[in-house]
């Protein structure tokens, strides 16, 4: 059975920095594009980053470049994205996903209840 849970998220300065965490079960982690998304209220989900399978190769949305930054840890199943420089613009409920296949971009097959952003002074 295929699990993600997040954690992290919360209440942060513009500028401060918050490390989100993904729990993943039930597959091999390393056999699938794995990456966050984020969804603000009324508006569509994007992409924020992702992991290639097999080689590893990030891909970043070009508004969280130089400030986002994703990890994952095969052998403990877990995925990481280190937020920095953190906006307003980037609140969201951020969710960690599985990829339909390797690549990186994917389309998310599994997702996790997401975990909740809010960047306000």
């Amino acid at each position: 059975q295929v699990q993600l849970v997040e954690s992290g998220g919360g209440l942060v300065q513009p500028g401060g920095s918050l490390r989100l965490s993904c729990a993943a079960s039930g597959f091999t982690l390393d056999n699938y594009a794995i990456g966050w998304f984020r969804q603000a209220p009324g508006k569509e989900r994007e992409g924020v980053s992702c992991i290639r399978s097999g080689d590893g190769r990030i891909v970043y949305k070009d508004s969280v470049k130089g400030r986002f930054t994703i990890s994952r840890d095969n052998a403990k199943n877990t995925v990481v994205l280190q937020m920095n420089s953190l906006k307003p613009e980037d609140t969201a409920v951020y969710y960690c996903y599985r990829g339909s296949d390797s690549r990186c971009p994917s389309v998310p097959t599994y997702w996790g209840q997401g975990t909740q952003v809010t960047v306000s002074s």
